[in-house]
C-alpha cells in the first residue's frame, strides 16, 4: 500500500547545500549498511524507512555489498520504495557503491570500469532503478589508474544511471587527484563519505579543508562509532547489540576499559547538556559546516527518533568543546 508522507516532513529537517553544487541533502541521512539485510526483519525495516522519510530524511544511503548477504538491502529497500514511496522517487536521493568484493573472479571487486559498471547495472536491477542520485567509489584501488576509475564514474553520470559521483575512504592526497580529474571530466566530485567520529578522527588532519577547497561535501558514517558512542555498552555487552552479533564489525576486544571509561566520562557531559551520548557524538559532528550530512543507522523506529532529537540541540559552548577534547585525549 502506497506511504502518505508527513506533510510537515521539510519543516523538521535541516537541509544544507552538498560542497559547492546546488544539492541540498538532510543534516541526518539514513544508512542501509546494517538491519536492513535478509538476516533483519522486513517489517521494522520498512517501518524505519517511512519514519525516516515522514521526518525529513530524504537521502538513503546504500552499497552493492550491504546486507547480509551481499546485495540484499539494495533488494529490500528497492521492494519497500515500489510499493510504498515509488511516486515520491524525485523527492527522494539515493546513493549505491561499488569497491569491495561482490563476486568471484578478477572483476568482482576494487574499481575497475568493468567492474564498477556492471556492479552499478547490478544494483538498479536490484533496486528496479532507472538511476541513483549518487553513485561512489567505495574504496581506492592501488592497482588501478585513478583515472580510470574515475573515468567509470564519470562514464556512469553521461549514461544517465547516476547524476552525481562520489569517493569513499580515500585519503587527502587522493581525493586531491580524483577531484582534479574528475573536474577535467566534466563531472565534479560532489561527495566524499568517510568514518568520521568523536573515536575516528583521521579527516581533521587534511581532508577536511581539501574537501573545503574542492567544494566537495562530506557525508560523517560511523557517526557513533558502531553503537559505543551511546549509552549501550556502559554495563557491559547486551544482547542483541552490534557486538554480540557473528556478522557484525564490532567486536567484544573493540569495547577496552580505556575506551569505557572515556564513553562514561562523554555520558556524563552530553547529560548536563540534556542530550543522550549518541545526540550529542551526532551534534558534535555538525558544528564544523564542511559536514554536510551525517550517516545515521538504527534498529528500529525508536532508536531512529531518538537519534533524530540530536538536531534539537545543536549548538555547543566553547566550555562544553574543551571538556569533550579533554576526554577524547586523556
Amino acid at each position: 500500500m502506497a506511504h502518505v508522507p508527513s506533510p510537515s516532513r521539510y519543516s523538521s529537517m535541516i537541509y544544507n547545500h552538498c560542497g559547492n553544487s546546488g544539492l541540498k541533502l538532510p543534516a541526518l541521512s539514513l544508512g542501509l549498511w546494517h538491519n536492513f539485510g535478509d538476516v533483519d526483519s522486513p517489517e521494522t525495516a520498512k517501518d524505519m524507512i517511512l519514519a525516516a522519510y515522514d521526518s525529513g530524511i530524504t537521502h538513503f544511503d546504500l552499497a552493492n555489498n550491504y546486507g547480509p548477504p551481499p546485495g540484499s538491502a539494495e533488494e529490500n529497500f528497492g521492494k519497500i520504495l515500489a510499493i510504498h514511496l515509488k511516486s515520491y522517487r524525485d523527492e527522494i536521493i539515493i546513493s549505491t557503491k561499488a569497491g569491495y568484493k561482490m563476486w568471484d573472479g578478477p572483476y568482482g571487486e576494487w574499481g575497475s570500469r568493468k567492474y564498477l559498471l556492471s556492479s552499478l547495472d547490478q544494483s538498479l536491477k536490484r533496486m528496479k532503478l532507472d538511476y541513483v542520485d549518487i553513485f561512489y567509489s567505495h574504496r581506492p584501488d592501488p592497482d588501478t589508474p585513478l583515472e580510470e576509475t574515475m573515468g567509470a564514474l564519470d562514464q556512469a553520470v553521461r549514461q544517465g544511471k547516476a547524476l552525481y559521483t562520489g569517493i569513499s575512504n580515500y585519503k587527502p592526497d587522493q581525493t586531491t587527484r580524483a577531484s582534479e580529474i574528475l573536474r577535467r571530466l566534466g563531472t565534479p566530485c560532489l561527495i566524499h563519505q568517510p568514518k568520521y567520529s568523536m573515536f575516528e578522527r583521521w579527516v581533521e588532519e587534511k581532508l577536511l579543508d581539501v574537501l573545503e577547497k574542492e567544494g566537495i561535501g562530506l557525508i560523517a558514517f560511523s557517526p557513533l562509532a558502531q553503537g559505543l558512542l551511546t549509552d549501550r555498552y556502559l554495563k557491559g555487552i547486551p544482547k542483541g547489540s552490534r557486538a554480540s552479533k557473528a556478522h557484525g564489525f564490532l567486536k567484544k576486544n573493540d569495547i577496552t576499559p580505556e575506551k569505557l571509561s572515556k564513553i562514561a566520562a562523554l555520558n556524563d557531559l552530553a547529560k548536563k547538556r540534556g542530550q543522550s551520548l549518541a545526540q550529542m557524538a551526532i551534534a558534535w559532528l555538525l558544528k564544523d559546516k564542511r559536514v554536510t550530512s551525517v550517516l545515521i543507522g538504527a534498529s528500529s523506529v525508536q532508536q531512529l527518533n531518538s537519534n533524530l532529537a540530536a538536531l534539537n540541540k545543536l549548538e555547543f559552548h566553547p566550555f562544553e568543546l574543551q571538556e569533550i577534547e579533554k576526554v577524547l585525549k586523556e
